[in-house]
């Protein structure tokens, strides 16, 4: 081979290798663009747009991005979300802004035609299932609004925080709330943590009560802390016989004409204010000991520390009451006994009951309370006076009942 030949030989090879690096490179730098787009899609879709214009799924979401308020600010985004869809058929985003659009233009039937389809490829888009929502309850269907919620609920981590809120306030229709008892009855993943929240910020306290009763009856269990919150919000909103009531249904047999769980027994590890509540301060140890079928109320108190130790709300009638329990191994002089005192909602104390010695009449204690008109609510306190002793006050309530006097 003449030696010319071997030279131009040689220089097309090179020609060709840095062809094929430059190829490389530039197949390199959209393979990195695209997928540094693909990537911060969410997090910066006009960025990721720039990267990756020809992914549909960063083009629907830049879309989304670019929509504006009204029928004639969304056009720069429609133009987007068409692109998206040739693109990609499956970009739900486009395919929701589109439909979006068309709402806004007062389009429904398309509307509802495009999140349809956008529902069939995926039921996990967080704004498919709200559209949907709410496109049901402007249609009157409820029964179609909970399913979607049911969906979003379960599908979406997004979702607690956006629906829980609107749901809540709308239990005080009682067609919403009948609904809603029927979904929650086949136990959803989302339903425990709906029936707390449903306690903690009620507008209308007295329909949460209500969903709570409706569960009881078909046997979906209410925790004590959502009970007991319930009840406290309704008392703090002076709705007395509506907490009462509540809780009454929850404890058939009660009379509001006497004080509850009389041997301590039965008492709520969260209790509600209609059951008793120890009270436990700097120097104050309280509790309610359960030993098998039996239970007592335990005190431990530092000396020279007195104050409230356990307390019970009352809605008693106006009358004549006795109060009637027994001690146990409570000593202390006359002047450091601890007391009971019954109180008006307002401040009106009714009276005090010393609880003696627990040595003396086999730690009996006595008393009586008049209950005036115009205190239909009232508090039920154990009071420890301080002590000089050494150890301060120690001992139980074994039992104590608030009841008419005969």
């Amino acid at each position: 081979m003449r030696p010319g030949s071997d030279s131009l030989t040689i220089k097309s090879r090179w020609i060709f290798r840095i062809t094929l690096v430059i190829i490389m490179g530039v197949l390199g730098y959209f393979s990195t663009a695209q997928t540094l787009g693909y990537a911060m899609r969410k997090s910066d879709p006009a960025r990721a747009f720039a990267l990756a214009s020809r992914d549909g799924r960063v083009v629907a979401l830049f879309a989304q991005q670019t929509a504006g308020a009204t029928a004639e600010d969304r056009a720069p985004g429609d133009e987007l979300a068409r692109r998206a869809i040739i693109l990609d058929p499956t970009a739900v985003p486009a395919l929701a802004s589109l439909g979006l659009s068309f709402q806004a233009r007062g389009d429904i039937a398309s509307a509802r035609s495009l999140f349809a389809y956008a529902e069939r490829l995926t039921r996990r888009d967080l704004q498919v299932q709200v559209w949907a929502i709410e496109d049901a309850v402007g249609r009157g269907n409820i029964s179609s609004a909970l399913h979607h919620y049911d969906i979003a609920l379960r599908t979406s981590a997004q979702a607690p925080a956006l629906l829980f809120p609107i749901l809540a306030s709308a239990i005080g229709d009682p067609s919403i709330r009948n609904s809603l008892i029927s979904t929650l009855t086949a136990k959803p993943a989302w339903g425990s943590s709906f029936i707390e929240f449903a306690a903690t910020a009620p507008s209308d306290p007295v329909a949460t009560a209500q969903l709570y009763l409706g569960l009881q009856r078909v046997r979906v269990p209410i925790p004590q802390a959502a009970s007991a919150k319930i009840v406290a919000t309704l008392l703090s909103r002076d709705r007395i016989d509506a907490a009462w009531s509540y809780y009454e249904a929850l404890h058939p047999g009660i009379s509001r004409n006497a004080s509850r769980q009389a041997s301590f027994v039965g008492v709520p590890d969260e209790p509600s204010p209609f059951d008793w509540a120890p009270i436990n301060d700097t120097g104050i140890t309280t509790s309610i000991e359960r030993r098998g079928q039996r239970a007592s109320f335990e005190i431990a108190t530092a000396a020279t520390i007195g104050g409230a130790l356990l307390q019970q709300l009352q809605v008693l009638p106006p009358g004549s009451y006795r109060i009637a329990g027994r001690s146990a191994g409570i000593n202390q002089p006359m002047v450091s006994q601890p007391y009971w005192s019954l109180t008006c909602r307002d401040g009106r104390e009714l009276g005090r009951v010393e609880v003696p010695a627990s040595a003396k009449d086999g730690g009996r204690f006595t008393g009586r309370f008049d209950v005036p008109l115009g205190c239909p609510v009232q508090v039920l306190v154990l009071t420890a006076r301080s002590s000089d002793a050494i150890g301060g006050l120690s001992g139980r309530i074994e039992n104590v009942l608030l009841s008419p006097l005969a």
